[in-house]
């Protein structure tokens, strides 16, 4: 639906690194070409925590869910994707704690913290969020 940069400090601490690179997906459509994986419960920003799934094997981050979409919505590593070079930052969000060493590339959309989704999602993208919320409901 959207891919984030996120450099909430969160995000660097969890990811060990500037930024977590993250693709939204409806659960379903996303697909494991190996082991199911494992499901570890942090803490966040937030207090309500996330769900991070890593692979059994090697213990990287796959695919996280946040408490707002809960388990229909999965945030996929865009690194651990076949060709993660398809998924460039649509926005960078929490700018306001990005690493002052980090230059954006010049027109990268960006905001301090977070944004308003009617203003920044495709007309598509938010189709489908509201396809989601509405079984969510059921």
């Amino acid at each position: 639906m959207i891919v984030h940069a996120c450099h909430c400090t969160w995000c660097q601490r969890e990811t060990g690194t500037v930024h977590a690179l993250n693709a939204m997906y409806e659960a379903e459509r996303v697909e494991h070409i190996a082991a199911e994986p494992e499901i570890v419960v942090t803490p966040s920003a937030s207090g309500k925590g996330q769900r991070i799934a890593r692979c059994p094997v090697c213990k990287v981050a796959v695919w996280s869910n946040y408490p707002g979409f809960g388990p229909a919505v999965r945030f996929v590593r865009v690194g651990t994707m076949d060709d993660p070079g398809q998924c460039p930052p649509d926005i960078h969000i929490f700018t306001s704690t990005k690493q002052p060493w980090v230059a954006l590339p010049q027109g990268a959309k960006a905001v301090a913290e977070f944004y308003d989704v009617t203003e920044v999602w495709s007309d598509e993208a938010k189709e489908r969020r509201r396809v989601l919320r509405e079984r969510m409901k059921k």
